[in-house]
């Protein structure tokens, strides 16, 4: 069975990847990029300023870079332990795909999927009462972990996982904000 699906994961890369038109290749390489990011991230904590009173804004900020570093260490520690070959590192298949990027750790599960996913899902959960448009902050790990695919870094699986574990500790998190009493 897990043979099965790590098969299903490759050809699927192999076939994302290989949909990447060579025009678009500064935009994914620019969309990859976490700094490319940093005014959303400004933005971020502009309206989170704007939605609480100062000293929660500070206890909601903490909150999701709290949910942020555990995801990234969780993160490092997983994709040393499973020490899973990123595809453009992957002999067989190195050759068959466009790389536009060429990190050497591993891969699996994605830490821009799972970190863009637990700070927007936390970011969301923060804001969805107080601005309704903020699910259109989804468009930034969903654009994110597709450039992944791209570049030729991530295979789908580690995605799929890396979101839902930052999804679900956003949600755990927050939960565990709320259970502590952080709210004014």
């Amino acid at each position: 069975m897990l043979e099965l699906l790590l098969n299903w994961d490759r050809d699927t890369f192999i076939y994302l990847n290989s949909l990447g038109i060579e025009d678009y290749d500064v935009f994914w390489s620019y969309v990859t990029n976490f700094a490319t990011w940093i005014p959303l991230f400004v933005l971020f904590v502009v309206l989170i300023f704007r939605a609480y009173p100062k000293r929660e804004a500070f206890w909601v900020l903490g909150t999701v870079l709290l949910t942020l570093a555990l995801v990234a260490v969780l993160t490092g520690v997983t994709k040393e332990w499973v020490a899973r070959l990123r595809p453009n590192n992957t002999e067989e298949i190195n050759t068959l795909i466009r790389i536009l990027k060429s990190p050497d750790g591993y891969s699996f599960f994605s830490g821009h999927s799972s970190s863009s996913f637990s700070i927007t899902t936390s970011i969301f959960l923060f804001l969805r009462n107080r601005f309704k448009w903020s699910w259109l902050f989804f468009i930034w790990p969903l654009l994110f972990a597709m450039s992944r695919i791209y570049v030729g870094v991530h295979y789908p699986l580690d995605l799929l996982v890396g979101a839902a574990v930052g999804i679900l500790f956003a949600f755990l998190f927050y939960s565990l904000y709320h259970k502590v009493g952080m709210t004014k």
